[in-house]
């Protein structure tokens, strides 16, 4: 069978669960705001399938799976509008006008986004544009990599024997730079720190939260390329976190706490691959409520 016919049946499957599930119908002149997940594209909700299917113009990310992108109708347009740390990037005052002006045309346009499109992707500000602008709009929530490529790393976001509370960061500002936060207050009220977009100031981050008070031996963790297949996890302390995360310019996520730990227990990736799994938490865990 052809590729394309693959993905005819491919998309004819999709709109029979569209169907069956009811979804909402993909109207001329809306913009969905979606989120593809951190890379499996497995991990795609239906109801992203389902706007991917349907879309007249997708503008994408460059964190999306491009598998995806197999599933667009014939005659779909599509247009990269990604932004890398680094490297050139559209403008998000162009992509916000762009969505606008393909609106206001009668397209459907599809915004997807790696991860989910309200953390730390910058769809508030196109949400909030299009509302702005008049223009109709549904956001489409996705698997945040903070939550899925961890849970693909085998490093549970919490545990009720290392953690009841975490804290979700950003480490790049709009300008580029580290943020300017209370880095005490973090150190000290969040147990697990989940950084994004934080490989270029994870020493300078380190830092301050060591002179916050946190132990130079914390675990701490590196996911690149989550949940993709070329997925890498590093393994290291938090006085160590500098160092490690130099040593490739991939897209990261990275983790500080106890529940790293867990890693040794819950690698079900690396078990599928013949590592032998050894739980970090001794039994008797605490008693079941």
């Amino acid at each position: 069978m052809s590729s394309d016919l693959t993905n005819a049946a491919q998309r004819v499957a999709i709109e029979r669960i569209a169907a069956a599930l009811d979804l909402p119908a993909f109207d001329q002149g809306w913009v969905w705001l979606a989120g593809a997940g951190p890379g499996d594209p497995g991990l795609i909700t239906v109801l992203g399938l389902s706007a991917i299917a349907g879309a007249d113009v997708i503008l994408y990310d460059a964190l999306i799976n491009r598998a995806l992108l197999k599933l667009a109708r014939p005659g779909a347009e599509l247009v990269f509008a990604g932004k890398r740390a680094g490297k050139r990037s559209c403008k998000q005052s162009d992509i916000s006008r762009t969505l606008i002006s393909l609106a206001k045309k009668g397209k459907r346009v599809l915004r997807l986004k790696g991860g989910d499109p309200l953390v730390f992707g910058r769809g508030a500000e196109e949400a909030l544009a299009l509302a702005g602008a008049g223009v109709p709009f549904r956001i489409v929530p996705g698997v945040t990599a903070g939550i899925g490529g961890l849970a693909y790393a085998g490093i549970p976001v919490t545990h009720r024997d290392t953690n009841h509370v975490v804290t979700f960061v950003t480490g790049h500002g709009p300008d580029g730079k580290l943020p300017d936060l209370d880095w005490r207050a973090i150190a000290r009220g969040s147990p697990t720190l989940v950084l994004y977009m934080a490989r270029k100031h994870a020493g300078e981050i380190a830092a301050n939260l060591i002179a916050a008070g946190r132990r130079v031996d914390e675990p701490a963790a590196i996911v690149s390329n989550a949940s993709f297949t070329d997925q890498i996890v590093q393994v290291t302390t938090l006085s160590e976190l500098g160092a490690a995360t130099t040593q490739s310019a991939a897209p990261a996520i990275l983790v500080i706490g106890e529940n790293v730990r867990l890693r040794d227990g819950m690698d079900w990736l690396g078990a599928m691959a013949g590592r032998v799994l050894v739980p970090a938490l001794r039994p008797p865990l605490s008693e079941v409520s």
